[in-house]
């Protein structure tokens, strides 16, 4: 059986990426592919009490802390979920990977760059996606997209009430990745229309999965 085929959709806070994942995953089903549609943190049930330490704003993490939290969440996703699916011969569609560990723990953070993909080799067992799409967007349309969904009435998680300069840092680190590794990383702009977007990513993913 052929290996199935890993994609990834990455992206700042309100860059639409996990609309435009579950469009793609829906896309692919109906027209008679096997895919599923997966998340980090959070897409096992140890990744989902992982998940409500990580984003809880009232849970003060060291960075340190924080990134061996996402860092175990992957461990335990790749072990038990994605790497079997692969294995199945099915699309894996993730919202969010170890890039995000790198934009937000690495740029944003500040965290030793090195030390950090070394530990991500490790949580990932080096499983790389075959395509990363990098939804790129100005931080401020982004966080405004992410107010204007959440209302007043819900509070923030730990990175959607950051400063800008936070965001903006680690927009920087997705268009480094993109810049360093453009044969697997592509930056779609997602400031346009959503079904501009969904389009291009369509056409992204064809040309690895086919039709």
């Amino acid at each position: 059986m052929a290996r199935g085929v890993f994609i990834t959709l990455e992206g700042v806070e309100g860059s639409g990426k996990t609309t435009q994942a579950a469009i793609l995953a829906d896309h692919l089903n109906r027209n008679g592919r096997r895919a599923i549609l997966t998340h980090e943190p959070g897409g096992t049930r140890a990744g989902q009490a992982i998940r409500a330490i990580f984003l809880d704003p009232a849970v003060a993490l060291e960075v340190s802390a924080e990134l061996l939290l996402v860092l175990a969440d992957r461990a335990q996703h790749v072990r038990e979920k994605l790497t079997p699916a692969l294995e199945a011969g099915t699309i894996v569609i993730s919202d969010r990977y170890s890039d995000s560990t790198v934009a937000y723990q690495g740029y944003g953070r500040g965290f030793d760059m090195a030390l950090l993909r070394n530990l991500n080799d490790l949580a990932s067992n080096r499983l790389k996606p075959d395509l990363t799409i990098v939804l790129d967007c100005p931080v401020e349309t982004g966080l405004a997209r992410t107010r204007a969904r959440m209302g007043s009435a819900v509070r923030s998680d730990r990175f959607e009430g950051e400063q800008i300069e936070f965001h903006q840092r680690v927009r920087d680190g997705f268009l480094a990745i993109a810049a360093a590794e453009p044969a697997r990383v592509t930056l779609v702009d997602a400031a346009r229309e959503p079904e501009i977007v969904t389009a291009r990513i369509f056409d992204l993913v064809r040309r690895v999965a086919g039709d």
